[in-house]
C-alpha cells in the first residue's frame, strides 16, 4: 500500500576518484543535462546515493546516483538524448488506509524489534493508541543485562542481546542495506533520521546506524508511541492466545490478561517458547531452510588493505566490509552481517548454549573485523518438523557451551588450525573480541555438524581468491553462530493474518517474513496497513 508519482529523474553510473568532491558529481550530472538541451539553472542536482566500486584496487571509484528535479517543484522527465543510465525518480508516500470496524480494545503489538516498533509507531500515529509488549527490558536495563552478561556470565533468559527493546539489531551493525525491493524502504530511512539516524544513510548504498546510536533511536521511537496515546509494557512475556466469537482477542502475558482488537505477532526468532506454544494452540507453523556457522575476525587494517590497495583508510571509503558466497557444492556457504571495526559479542538467550554474533558502534573505529561465516541448512538436514529445526540450533549451542568449558567462554580456533585439522594455536597477532577475550582454544569440529565443516573448509578458501588473506591462518574462528535467522515461519493468508486466525497477524524476522532491520520494519509497516485497513481508529 503505497502512493507513488514521477517528480524528476535519477542519473546513475557517475564514477569519481574518492578524491573528488561529491559536488562534482552533481556538476557531471549538470554537464549531461546542458549537452542534453535542458537549462541547468532551472534544476536542482543532489546525490541520491553511492557506493564504492573496488573490481580494481588500482581504479577505486566512488560511483554516484544524482536526483534531478525542477526548482519550482513541478514534475520533470528526462530529455531525450540524455547520456548514462536515467530513471524515473518517484515520489513514494506510505498509504494510511482507515477502516470501519470498531472495538473497545486497542490492539496489541507483541515483540519490540524492528517490525514491532514500526507497526505501533504506524499505528501510534493514526490514533490507534496501541499496546507494545515485550518479555525483555527497556534500554537501559538491557544494556545493564548485557554488559554483567559480558563480564560474569550472568545469563538473563529474559533480557539478553535476543529480547528486549529494539529486538536482536539493537546489539549489532545497524545495517539497513536490504535485497527486499519495497517503495516503504525510504520511508524507514527517513523515520530512523527523524529519530537521530544521520542522514548519510539516505545515501549510501549500505546504510549503517551502529549500536551505540540504534539505542537512543529505540528510546525515541517508544517514547513517540507513549506520547501519542499507545502503552509500552517491558517483562511481559506472551504465553497464549484466546479468540472469542465476539472478535475479542486475549492475550495471556506474565503480567496478566491484555483484550485486544488484533494481535500483530513480531516475537524476533529467538523466541522458542513462543513458536512451541503457537503449534500448541494449531497454528500453522513450518519449518523452513536456514544457516549455522562461526565468526570470522581479522584485522580491520588488512581487510581494508585487501580492498582498497593504495585507497585503505581514505576518509570517503571508510571501513571496507565485504560480502561473499561459494555454491559450487551446491549446498552454499556465504558471509552474512559483516561488522567493520566491530567485536564478536555474545548473544545466548538459553541458559546452557553458546551464540556468537557480530557488533559494530557507529565509528566502526574497532581493531577487528567480524563476519558470519555460515552453511545452508535445509529442512531434510534436520528432519523438517518445526521442533526438529530449533532443536538442531539448540544441539550445535550446547555443544559450543561444552566445548568452551560450560562457563558461557566461547570454542575459538585459528583458520589454520581449522584448515590443518589440528587444535591448540595461540592467537597472537589477531585477538579474540568474544567477551574481552574469553575463550577456549578447541575444535569446530566439536561444536558443529561435519556437513558444516567440510563446507565451511571450501568457503574459506573460495573466499581467499576473493580477498587476498581471508583464510590466513592466524585469523579467528568462533562458534557458534546460529541465530542467522527464524527457523521456521508462521504461515499467513495474503491480507498478513495467521492462517485460521483472521485476527492475528505474523510478521517480521521472527515470523519468518523478513531478513535484518530494514526488512523487518517494513514487513511491520505492511502489517499495520492491513490492521488500518480494516479497523476503525481507537477514541482517546
Amino acid at each position: 500500500m503505497t502512493e507513488e508519482k514521477a517528480i524528476g529523474f535519477l542519473m546513475s553510473g557517475i564514477g569519481l576518484s574518492p578524491n573528488a568532491d561529491e559536488r562534482e558529481a552533481c556538476a557531471v550530472a549538470a554537464e549531461r543535462v546542458k549537452r542534453a538541451g535542458m537549462s541547468p539553472a532551472r534544476l536542482h542536482f543532489e546525490v541520491y546515493k553511492k557506493s564504492v566500486d573496488a573490481r580494481r584496487k588500482d581504479r577505486i571509484r566512488l560511483v554516484y546516483s544524482v536526483a534531478v528535479r525542477r526548482r519550482d517543484g513541478m514534475p520533470l522527465t528526462a530529455p531525450k538524448g540524455l547520456s548514462g543510465a536515467v530513471t524515473p525518480l518517484l515520489d513514494r508516500a506510505v498509504a494510511l488506509p482507515q477502516g470501519k470496524e470498531k472495538s473497545p480494545f486497542p490492539p496489541l503489538v507483541v515483540g519490540m524489534g524492528p517490525a514491532g516498533l514500526f507497526c505501533a509507531l504506524l499505528l501510534a500515529e493514526q490514533g490507534y493508541c496501541p499496546i507494545i509488549i515485550d518479555r525483555g527490558d527497556g534500554i537501559a536495563e538491557r544494556c545493564r543485562k548485557h554488559e554483567r552478561f559480558r563480564l560474569f556470565g550472568e545469563l538473563d533468559p529474559e533480557s539478553n542481546i535476543q529480547f528486549g527493546a529494539g529486538g536482536a539489531g539493537t546489539f549489532s551493525d545497524g545495517k539497513l542495506m536490504t535485497r527486499i525491493n519495497d517503495p516503504r524502504i525510504s520511508y524507514v530511512l527517513k523515520r530512523f533520521c527523524e529519530f537521530g539516524a544521520p542522514e548519510e544513510i539516505l545515501t549510501a548504498a549500505k546504510p549503517h546506524i551502529g549500536t551505540d546510536l540504534l539505542t537512543g533511536i529505540v528510546e525515541g521511537i517508544l517514547r513517540r508511541i507513549e506520547e501519542l496515546g499507545g502503552k509500552v509494557l517491558y517483562r511481559c512475556r506472551l504465553d497464549g492466545i484466546e479468540e472469542y466469537a465476539d472478535g475479542t482477542v486475549v492475550a495471556q502475558t506474565t503480567s496478566g490478561s491484555i483484550s485486544c482488537s488484533a494481535l500483530v505477532l513480531a516475537p524476533g526468532h529467538s523466541a522458542r517458547d513462543t513458536y512451541a506454544m503457537l503449534m500448541k494452540q494449531g497454528y500453522s507453523v513450518e519449518a523452513k531452510p536456514f544457516s549455522v556457522g562461526v565468526r570470522i575476525e581479522h584485522l580491520q587494517e588488512d581487510i581494508d588493505r585487501a580492498l582498497y590497495g593504495d585507497f585503505a583508510g581514505h576518509p570517503r571509503l571508510g571501513r571496507a566490509e565485504y560480502h561473499l558466497s561459494d555454491t559450487t557444492s551446491g549446498r552454499g556457504v556465504y558471509t552474512f552481517c559483516m561488522c567493520p571495526g566491530g567485536e564478536v559479542v555474545a548473544a545466548a538467550s538459553e541458559e546452557g548454549g553458546v551464540v556468537v554474533n557480530g557488533m559494530s558502534r557507529y565509528a566502526r573505529d574497532g581493531r577487528n573485523a567480524n563476519a558470519a561465516v555460515c552453511v545452508s541448512v535445509r529442512p531434510e538436514d534436520y528432519g523438517e518438523t518445526p521442533m526438529r529445526a530449533i532443536e538442531f540450533q539448540r544441539q550445535i549451542e550446547r555443544a559450543a557451551y561444552r566445548a568452551g568449558g560450560s562457563d558461557y567462554a566461547a570454542p575459538l580456533q585459528t583458520v589454520g588450525d581449522f584448515l590443518a585439522d589440528r587444535e591448540g594455536t595461540e592467537p597472537r597477532r589477531i585477538l579474540p573480541t568474544y567477551r574481552d577475550g574469553r575463550v577456549r582454544l578447541t575444535s569446530m569440529k566439536h561444536v558443529l555438524p561435519e556437513f558444516v565443516c567440510r563446507e565451511l573448509k571450501q568457503g574459506l578458501l573460495s573466499f581467499e581468491r576473493s580477498i587476498r588473506g581471508f583464510s590466513c591462518p592466524d585469523a579467528l574462528l568462533t562458534g557458534a553462530e546460529t541465530r542467522t535467522s527464524a527457523p521456521v515461519r508462521i504461515l499467513r493468508t495474503e491480507a498478513m493474518t495467521a492462517v485460521g486466525h483472521d485476527r492475528i497477524y505474523p510478521c517480521g524476522e521472527g515470523a519468518g517474513y523478513a531478513g535484518g532491520i530494514t526488512s523487518a520494519a517494513v514487513d511491520g509497516i505492511r502489517a499495520a496497513q492491513q490492521l488500518m485497513s480494516r479497523f476503525a481508529p481507537q477514541k482517546r
